[in-house]
């Protein structure tokens, strides 16, 4: 089992949208051995700096906030896609060809991945490839840009997922991460009411596929006092990874 840890590493004077200041995290000491009896940090950070999440509310002025969050999108199998020959949008032609299916989530690796500096002519989803991809039926797509779209007069990418509530996951770095099937944890600061929550995402090579040979091997067992430990097992699984009512 491999683990990747494809966050951003939050720290000043990193990669941030367009190299605004306002987007760059500000650390200041707090308290220190010299003032107190602990040592403690302060953090003034955007919420779109770094790995993150986008909430509707980012470009649809009566969209949902944080407060929607369901975190069974963000603990998911998903699929990472090499496109790191693209050096322009990802369209829709460079999609249909890739085995992208209802409720998947997806994951595109490009050159983004690569540059620790911004780049305003970063790879991006275009118009045409939002609205393939909410045809498709995806339940989530993550860019590592910092934005999931640029330059389109009225950020039509962000507006079509995020209708067909799409999660998007942006600043993911997928540089040491092969193409193929993994399972994701991200994992947000909870806030409230907010557009956007920072996300530690790691993803793991094989867990997918061993879970669910374990998951096939139980319809085989029955409830015999042999096989009460292992249906025990199945029953706790199934109460963790079932939806809250």
């Amino acid at each position: 089992m491999k683990i990747y840890d494809v966050s951003m590493l939050v720290k000043e004077g990193m990669q941030v949208y367009k190299n605004s200041p306002n987007k760059q995290p500000v650390f200041s000491n707090h308290s220190n051995f010299e003032t107190s009896s602990a040592y403690e940090t302060n953090v003034k950070i955007n919420l779109h700096t770094g790995t993150h999440m986008d909430f509707p509310l980012h470009m649809l002025k009566t969209g949902k906030t944080s407060d929607s969050l369901d975190l069974h999108r963000l603990i998911t199998k998903v699929k990472v896609f090499d496109l790191t020959h693209l050096e322009d949008g990802i369209t829709d032609q460079d999609l249909k060809n890739l085995e992208i299916a209802k409720d998947d989530f997806v994951l595109f690796k490009t050159r983004n991945s690569f540059e620790d500096t911004f780049n305003f002519s970063f790879i991006y989803l275009k118009e045409s490839a939002a609205k393939y991809l909410a045809s498709c039926g995806i339940s989530g797509v993550g860019v590592d840009g910092l934005g999931v779209e640029r330059d389109q007069a009225g950020h039509p990418t962000h507006k079509i997922l995020m209708n067909q509530e799409i999660t998007i996951i942006e600043g993911l770095r997928l540089s040491q991460v092969p193409e193929g099937s993994y399972m994701m944890f991200a994992l947000p600061i909870k806030m409230p009411h907010v557009d956007a929550l920072l996300l530690s995402v790691v993803l793991v090579e094989g867990l997918y596929d061993s879970i669910s040979d374990i998951i096939r091997s139980w319809s085989d067992m029955g409830t015999s006092p042999r096989n009460q430990c292992t249906f025990k097992v199945k029953t706790y699984w199934s109460m963790a990874t079932s939806k809250s009512q």
